[in-house]
């Protein structure tokens, strides 16, 4: 008797094929980045062949670009107010537009943070594109900080906005857990304070630090100096130990490798750097505080000022995480780790009501905050001064009173 052959199985192409290769390329960069992805990878995750992806999208720039540009309609959505708020008061608006924000990033956790630091990798014309989506949502924040706050002046306005933007997507630099309900409530609240609270005029605030120059003979310092002003400018994928050489007048790149061991060696050392600096501020802060108010305050001063004195160096060290090695990674992590521990172990000392998951997103919000001011106004010290960015971490952290409470 013959033997039965084996049942056919025919498969079939999911009629979602394109929306599950873009959420999977979507969660890829939000992990890794864009330059950390390739299609293969892509494809690994979806159980597919390459050129199975490539019928779809013919490069992996085309998804990135989509998931992107995708961000930029939903935050355009978000600040599409209804139409029966025309009926609503100014408060009501600017809340409900404060929800749509909180509920789309919240949605969107896992790629938020692309439109922050890897935007710049998109071509000009898709860059710009982008830009305007964020635009066209900030002039309506803007609108309504105004319509609660008349009196504001232009750039007191936008300071607010952009802050208010920086603490709602903060939440896409970090992974700490807390439920969507109280999550948005702690977010809206902290927004609330920032739109509320009264900011020195920027006049009267001093022009910020900056380093000293390194002198030409000093390469160790200076290779680091111009490798990170590289990294920030163009992205630490696009410069190369050539570029990095000539930077710091150095007739070849095999010069470099006197001084550091390749590429990610100089990445490594500038994240060292940064870390150091915030993590090092500790100790001397808390040893000569008397309370824990105090000594929260005094490290919000030497936090703001160091990242106006290395403000690429700060903005690198957000932006290119991805691009460190994973044993560096990891050492770094912890720093971190611990250096955002001590800083919720001061707030919750301040504010008791707060949970120590609280107290966390509202001091990853507060770093955010300082490198997005920075990115957004540079060291213009008559919209965005240093003064005015201690404020804005005191508000965020304090809280109701939107000060620091008596030490």
């Amino acid at each position: 008797m013959k033997a039965a052959e084996p049942e056919r199985v025919i498969r079939r192409r999911p009629k979602n094929r394109r929306a599950q290769i873009a959420a999977t390329s979507a969660a890829a960069f939000g992990s890794l980045g864009y330059h950390g992805v390739s299609m293969e990878d892509i494809a690994a995750r979806l159980g597919i062949s390459s050129a199975a992806l490539y019928r779809h999208y013919p490069s992996k720039y085309a998804l990135f670009r989509e998931e992107l540009l995708r961000l930029g309609q939903v935050t355009v959505n978000a600040a599409t107010l209804p139409e029966e708020a025309a009926d609503w008061t100014p408060r009501e608006r600017l809340s409900h537009l404060l929800d749509a924000l909180i509920a789309e990033t919240i949605a969107n956790r896992s790629t938020v943070a692309l439109t922050r630091w890897e935007g710049r990798y998109l071509d000009d014309d898709d860059r710009a594109v982008l830009n305007g989506q964020f635009a066209q949502a900030v002039r309506t924040l803007r609108r309504l900080i105004g319509a609660v706050r008349p009196e504001l002046d232009g750039h007191d306005r936008a300071v607010r906005a952009a802050t208010v933007l920086s603490i709602i997507t903060s939440i896409g630099d970090h992974h700490a857990a807390m439920p969507a309900k109280p999550l948005t409530a702690l977010l809206h609240s902290a927004c609330d304070r920032v739109i509320d609270c009264e900011l020195p005029p920027a006049a009267e605030a001093l022009a910020p630090v900056r380093t000293v120059e390194i002198p030409q003979s000093f390469k160790h310092e200076l290779l680091l100096k111009k490798a990170v002003e590289l990294f920030h400018e163009r992205g630490y994928p696009n410069v190369s130990m050539e570029d990095i050489a000539a930077a710091a007048d150095l007739s070849a790149a095999s010069a470099v490798y006197r001084y550091y061991r390749s590429k990610s060696d100089l990445l490594a050392a500038a994240f060292r750097r940064a870390a150091d600096r915030v993590s090092g501020a500790i100790g001397p802060a808390t040893a000569s505080s008397s309370s824990a108010a105090e000594a929260l305050t005094k490290l919000i001063d030497l936090y703001v000022s160091g990242s106006f004195a290395e403000r690429e160096l700060t903005f690198v060290y957000y932006a290119e995480f991805g691009h460190v090695s994973p044993e560096e990674r990891t050492v770094l992590r912890n720093i971190q780790r611990l250096i955002v521990a001590e800083w919720v172990r001061l707030l919750v000392a301040v504010r008791p009501e707060l949970s120590e998951g609280e107290a966390r997103i509202l001091v990853h919000a507060a770093f955010g905050l300082v490198v997005d001011l920075g990115r957004v106004f540079g060291d213009d010290p008559r919209i965005c001064p240093p003064a005015r960015v201690i404020r804005l971490m005191e508000v965020t952290l304090f809280g109701l009173e939107a000060t620091a409470p008596a030490s």
